[in-house]
């Protein structure tokens, strides 16, 4: 009995796992077809072939939808824990070039587009909008990058702060690309292209940023120093 038991309350879980990213499809799906002022929870619902009741139960409202959709994408920004350990600067850049590459794909995907232009078109209606992509969103990769930035310090082979250090790694990293983005002026990079321009920004961040300025712009860490 104590088995059945489980076993039905594991299914339960597992369906209102699925009814639960069907909603957050179809309010997406909303969002970016009525925009967010006009999208209601009955079309949403409706979408998602579910009661409104169903609807307010695994999600909430239409402020709790938009803010489960932004933090399901913010997920893909957590730095990896199998990455290399930063021991030196050849490593370091390694990384920046792998994350920068990541940073850049799925920023650049036209449904993470699509909603940023949607922040922008209804930032007088629902400023809502707008604050939760910048504080869960774009907080993400930012704070993906300080934690970067961060060992990096703590390994001897970065001087600043990491916040200062991770926001200009991000301005070499996309340049213009993203307004050209967002005023379609530009297409989305090709794999091959994004990963040059990672790896261009991290060789670029490392040479604006020498270990030792006045030391011929060694790469021996101070810490590896024995007199």
């Amino acid at each position: 009995m104590a088995t059945a038991s489980m076993s039905k309350r594991h299914q339960e879980g597992s369906d209102e796992t699925t009814v639960r990213a069907r909603i957050l499809e179809a309010a997406f799906a909303a969002f970016m077809e009525s925009g967010y002022v006009a999208a209601s929870t009955l079309e949403i619902a409706t979408r998602a072939r579910v009661s409104k009741r169903e609807l307010y139960a695994l999600v909430g409202n239409k402020q709790e939808m938009l803010i489960a959709c932004i933090s399901e994408r913010a997920k893909r920004f957590d730095v990896p824990n199998d990455l290399p350990v930063l021991r030196d600067r050849k490593t370091l850049e390694r990384v920046l070039a792998y994350f920068g590459t990541k940073l850049v794909r799925e920023i650049s995907d036209p449904a993470v587009i699509a909603v940023f232009r949607l922040a922008i078109a209804e930032v007088v209606q629902a400023p809502e909008v707008a604050r939760a992509l910048n504080s869960i969103g774009r907080e993400a990769s930012r704070a993906a990058l300080r934690k970067i930035m961060a060992q990096a310090q703590a390994s001897g082979l970065l001087t600043g702060r990491p916040a200062e250090l991770a926001e200009r790694f991000a301005g070499l990293l996309w340049r213009d690309l993203m307004v050209s983005l967002l005023l379609g002026v530009a297409e989305r990079p090709s794999s091959r292209e994004i990963a040059r321009r990672a790896r261009d920004a991290a060789a670029a961040f490392l040479q604006l940023h020498p270990l030792f300025p006045t030391r011929n712009h060694s790469e021996q860490s101070p810490r590896a120093i024995k007199t």
